[in-house]
């Protein structure tokens, strides 16, 4: 009996642990050109009912600064922008927070603008919960009058480009540079293999032909003595000669 009731003990704290947990969400990511407009979603799930005191905080973090500045604060029914920061005439509260929604827009954007925007949210009881985050990177807009710089992205009538490239265009480029070294170097290999294997049977082919050719001008001399010696009238007179010699010789004994 005792080890049911701790069992059920458990199991309703670990129900009521899930209960007032809550979890916000945004982007991971946003782009925006230089003077537009753009919208950062904010919004959270929770087991609870959307409650009136509901709030959303916002927080920018600068590229390159190590801590963020508060930049937005809805509670109560009521938003409050703060009025000193880089965004005090930009930003504009579009969520609904009925909707679970914590929205902000951020008016004519400029490459100063370009950093880590975190959204926390609360929804009591629900209140304990981690902040999501999502970057901006703002780009160029200009004309396409001459080619494209390294540093930007190209399109058919304009030239979008960042200060700085983000860090999933510097990986893929990256990873394209090596990937580019990497097939240089085998076409490189096997191109070095086959030409090798070319000088080789040339060097044989060579070899074996020049073989051929010492062994038929050898014979092609042997046969010319013979026929000289066979043609020759005074070497077949001292051959006859030489031959009644031997056979007067054996005569006499």
């Amino acid at each position: 009996m005792l080890s049911v009731l701790a069992l059920t003990s458990v199991v309703l704290l670990g129900i009521a642990s899930q209960i007032t947990a809550i979890v916000v969400y945004t982007s991971w990511e946003r782009h925006a050109l230089v003077g537009s407009d753009v919208r950062l979603s904010c919004s959270f799930f929770s087991w609870q009912w959307t409650s009136p005191d509901v709030t959303f905080s916002w927080q920018y973090r600068p590229d390159g600064a190590k801590e963020g500045i508060s930049i937005f604060h809805y509670g109560g029914g009521a938003a409050y922008v703060d009025n000193k920061g880089p965004f005090r005439d930009r930003l504009e509260f579009v969520g609904n927070p009925s909707r679970r929604d914590g929205s902000i827009l951020i008016k004519n954007l400029d490459f100063s603008d370009n950093g880590t925007f975190t959204c926390d949210a609360k929804n009591p009881p629900d209140i304990v919960g981690r902040p999501s985050s999502v970057r901006l990177l703002v780009f160029e807009k200009v004309n396409l009058t001459s080619q494209c710089s390294f540093s930007g992205i190209c399109r058919l009538g304009w030239e979008e480009k960042m200060r700085t490239f983000p860090v999933p265009v510097q990986a893929g480029v990256v990873t394209g540079a090596i990937i580019g070294v990497v097939l240089g170097l085998l076409i490189l290999i096997v191109a070095i293999y086959y030409l090798m294997r070319f000088l080789v049977a040339r060097r044989v082919f060579s070899l074996s032909m020049s073989k051929h050719g010492k062994k038929g001008k050898g014979k092609e001399g042997s046969q010319q003595k013979q026929v000289l010696a066979v043609t020759d009238p005074v070497k077949l007179k001292a051959a006859a000669s030489e031959k009644k010699k031997q056979e007067s010789r054996r005569e006499k004994k």
